[in-house]
């Protein structure tokens, strides 16, 4: 495994370009946001970029090559609770490049850190598709436990999975 150095910066919806060439690429959205599956122009991904990064209760963050600053991915914390001191993380590496390279593990924990120490988060929970064995894997290694399964609930591949939800709180975490 090739270790890279990341970067978490602010991401720019002059940029959606990039998110565009991702979305347009099957195997990279087969378990993203649905969402993705239904942008096709730069003017659709252009709209959904500028209305998730102007959403105030989400933390939005570009993942950047440290050396290169060339933008990766992404990643965050959205419906952010401050009444019940939680939120849904998210990531999505478009260049697959990168995948399989310990990059998700590590921005996980980078922004699950920050949940918990910029923003006094208390829980942070994703859903994941189940078949996404990458993504189970990487968010295990960063500290996040299974609570549950949302049976059927993701339709991909004309077929039906379950997605997984999983959490960590902030008594559990370990940096």
């Amino acid at each position: 495994m090739t270790s890279y150095a990341i970067q978490l910066l602010p991401l720019h919806a002059e940029q959606a370009a990039i998110f565009l060439r991702w979305i347009q690429d099957p195997e990279v959205i087969a378990y993203s946001l649905s969402v993705f599956q239904q942008l096709n122009t730069l003017a659709e991904v252009t709209q959904w970029l500028t209305a998730t990064l102007a959403d105030t209760r989400s933390l939005t963050l570009g993942i950047y090559l440290a050396e290169t600053e060339d933008l990766i991915g992404y990643a965050g914390i959205t419906s952010i609770s401050t009444v019940n001191q939680s939120g849904e993380y998210f990531i999505l590496v478009g260049d697959k490049q990168y995948w399989g390279k310990g990059i998700a593990t590590t921005v996980t924990r980078q922004i699950v850190a920050r949940g918990f120490a910029e923003l006094g988060l208390n829980r942070i929970m994703l859903t994941v598709s189940e078949p996404n064995k990458g993504g189970v894997k990487a968010y295990r290694r960063a500290g996040f436990q299974v609570e549950g399964r949302l049976r059927q609930a993701c339709f991909r591949k004309q077929a039906f999975h379950d997605k997984l939800v999983m959490s960590v709180l902030r008594e559990e975490w370990t940096a």
